[in-house]
C-alpha cells in the first residue's frame, strides 16, 4: 500500500527538481531585492514591495494565468525566448519551476529582509571605515550575517515551492512524467476511482517532505546562529 507506483515516484522526484531550480534560479534576486528593500530609499519602493509580495495574496490560479500569458509561447516574453533561444516555458517542467519561484518568492524575501533588519549596522560602517567597499562589504560581512535568514528563506521557498498547485497547473497542465508534480498527482489520484489509496500514500509523502523542510530550516538557522555567535546558544 505504502510503496509508490513508478508514476508517483516520478511525481515526488520532478517535484524535487522543480523546488530546487525553483530556489536556485530565484535566491539571487530574492536576494538583491530584500537587500533594496531593506537598506535603500528610492522612489516607488513602496509599489516594489507591493509588487513582491503580490503572490501571496492572489489566488495562485491568477498566478499561473499572468504566466501563461506572458511567457506562453504567444505571449510578448515567451514568443521572444522561442524566436531566439528556441525555449518553451508552458507546458514542460521548467515552467513548473518558474511557476513554483514565483509563488514562493514573497516568502524568500521576507526572510531575508528580516535577517537583514537584524544585522548591526555598524559592522557594516566599520568595514568602510577600514577601506573595504559596498561590495565587499556586503559579501564578507552582512551575507554572513543574514545567513540564517537565506537559508531559512531557501528552504521555506523549497517547501512551497514542492506544494504548489494552483499556478503550476495553469501554466504547465497536468502532464504525467513531464509536469506533474506531487500535489498534481494527489489531485489526479482524488478524480480517479477507487484512488484513495494512491492519494493516502502521497499525502503522506507530501507530509513528509514538508515537515523535513521546516526540520532542516530550523537547525541549519541554529547551526549557523551558533557558528556566528562563537558557539552560544
Amino acid at each position: 500500500m505504502f510503496s509508490l507506483t513508478p508514476l508517483e515516484s516520478e511525481a515526488l522526484m520532478l517535484s524535487l527538481r522543480v523546488g530546487f531550480w525553483a530556489v536556485l534560479g530565484s535566491l539571487p534576486f530574492g536576494l538583491l531585492i530584500a537587500w533594496l528593500l531593506a537598506r535603500v530609499n528610492f522612489p516607488g519602493r513602496a509599489i516594489v514591495n507591493g509588487i513582491v509580495h503580490l503572490p501571496l495574496v492572489l489566488p495562485p490560479v491568477v498566478v499561473g494565468y499572468l504566466l501563461l500569458v506572458t511567457l506562453g509561447r504567444n505571449g510578448p516574453v515567451g514568443s521572444l525566448f522561442h524566436d531566439w533561444f528556441g525555449w518553451t516555458f508552458a507546458f514542460t517542467w521548467q515552467g513548473a519551476a518558474i511557476a513554483s519561484a514565483v509563488v514562493a518568492f514573497p516568502l524568500m524575501v521576507r526572510s531575508i529582509r528580516l535577517g537583514l533588519d537584524l544585522v548591526d549596522r555598524k559592522l557594516e560602517t566599520a568595514a568602510r571605515t577600514l577601506g573595504a567597499n559596498r561590495f565587499d562589504v556586503f559579501w564578507s560581512v552582512t551575507v554572513p550575517l543574514v545567513l540564517p535568514g537565506i537559508l531559512t528563506g531557501s528552504v521555506l521557498a523549497f517547501a512551497r515551492s514542492i506544494g504548489e498547485f494552483g499556478a503550476t497547473i495553469t501554466f504547465v497542465s497536468n502532464i504525467p512524467g513531464q509536469t506533474q508534480t506531487l500535489p498534481l498527482a494527489l489531485y489526479s489520484a482524488t478524480q480517479a476511482p477507487g484512488g484513495d489509496e494512491a492519494a493516502l500514500r502521497i499525502v503522506l509523502v507530501s507530509c513528509i517532505l514538508a515537515f523535513a523542510a521546516l526540520a532542516t530550516s530550523e537547525l541549519l538557522a541554529r547551526h549557523v546562529q551558533r557558528r556566528l555567535t562563537g558557539g552560544t546558544p
